[in-house]
């Protein structure tokens, strides 16, 4: 349902090119078609927590009707749309009904699985989220497809998506009914406890990287081609193939690894991977053929396993009273992040060139790496005074 629902979320960034030219848009003005979904995707997901939502309605009927609102949002963009003021507000409420689907999908995965195996759970999650956002590049793959029928395909997986919620999801045995008072307060006193503060702080290296690759990956072997260098599949599947079958992969081994290792150090490694793929791509930008195709799996897949690793980890440490609001905090601020990561990239391009565009990235997974370093040692240290027994 999940990998339905989600196609419509870079729909528009698989078509990006092609709208750049049609509408005599630059880059850094195309980028917002995305970027309006991560600041709608914010705004959904804190009102949907501060209104209680998913305590209000079943969460399937919630998702359902999100992804529904999703999919009539991004029809409308492929039928009517030739500008960008409505493709602005459409996509942003594009982002408004998504903060309805994937938390909430959060939630209903988790109601599935034991504390012990929710690593695994949500790496499958994280898995459907990949293999969905990646899902119109394999559609514009397919033959020259005008850009209106590529997001009209988005939208008809996200309405087929949106009546799956509805016939076939159902909440696990393990969803949590019990309902606490609000605390808004604790988006800000978490960040003075030490494991919580890490945690988001590995999250936020991690989003500085993760959608601004999805974004301009595409670009990025654009000029390349143009330059040159061919993609033997094409952009689109080759893009598809880096977020989509990597990013599966990865997702699935970084869930597992989270649960088989600790969260902090699965994390850490994901985190070393994905900063020197990003250390890398300058010298990758000229090469062609299977080394190419490699490369950029290894990335997708290492950019990606991460993910759930620091909500798992987040809500593992901070007060168990305000799970809620500290998923919320940190899910909103590190989307708030990409919309500038997403913003800085092609103006870097203007300067260095696209070949060294992607560099910009490296801060993200450094910082993410440090971060979670310093967590794994905190939580072994805990570990040992916790197995001191008293004589």
């Amino acid at each position: 349902m999940q990998i339905l629902s989600l196609a419509v979320w870079f729909s528009a960034s698989a078509v990006g090119p092609t709208l750049q030219h049609e509408w005599n848009i630059s880059p850094t003005v195309g980028v917002w078609l995305t970027a309006s979904v991560q600041i709608g995707f914010v705004v959904g997901a804190i009102t949907s927590t501060s209104l209680s939502l998913a305590d209000k309605f079943r969460p399937q009927v919630l998702l359902g009707t999100c992804a529904a609102g999703a999919a009539v949002c991004t029809a409308l963009l492929a039928a009517f749309v030739d500008d960008l003021a409505p493709a602005f507000g459409l996509r942003f409420l594009t982002g408004v009904f998504l903060a309805g689907v994937y938390p909430v999908g959060m939630k209903l995965m988790a109601s599935w699985s034991a504390p012990a195996l929710r690593g695994k759970a949500f790496g499958l999650l994280i898995g459907a989220l990949t293999l969905g956002s990646a899902s119109p590049h394999l559609i514009s793959s397919i033959g020259d497809l005008p850009w209106r029928n590529v997001i009209a395909a988005a939208a008809v997986l996200a309405a087929v998506g949106a009546v799956t919620a509805f016939l076939f999801v159902r909440p696990g045995p393990f969803l949590e009914t019990r309902m606490v008072s609000a605390n808004p307060r604790y988006a800000l006193t978490m960040f003075k406890e030490n494991r919580p503060r890490l945690a988001n702080i590995g999250y936020f290296g991690h989003m500085w990287e993760l959608y601004a690759l999805w974004t301009w990956l595409p670009m990025y072997l654009l000029t390349s081609q143009a330059k040159g260098q061919v993609e033997p599949f094409g952009i689109g599947l080759t893009v598809f193939g880096a977020m989509g079958i990597g990013g599966v992969a990865g997702a699935m081994f970084g869930g597992w690894a989270a649960d088989r290792w600790g969260r902090p150090r699965a994390a850490a490694a994901a985190l070393a991977v994905s900063g020197m793929c990003c250390l890398v791509s300058p010298f990758m930008y000229g090469v062609g053929g299977p080394g190419k195709i490699a490369f950029l799996i290894i990335w997708g897949a290492a950019v990606i396993a991460d993910s759930g690793v620091f909500s798992t980890s987040l809500s593992e440490s901070a007060d168990q009273r305000y799970i809620g609001t500290a998923l919320t905090t940190q899910t909103a601020l590190g989307f708030l992040l990409t919309v500038i990561t997403m913003q800085l990239v092609p103006e870097f391009a203007v300067v260095v060139g696209w070949q060294y565009a992607l560099l910009l990235l490296v801060p993200g997974p450094l910082v993410g790496f440090l971060a979670m370093q310093k967590l794994a040692k905190n939580e072994s240290d805990l570990e040992k005074q916790t197995d001191v027994t008293p004589t």
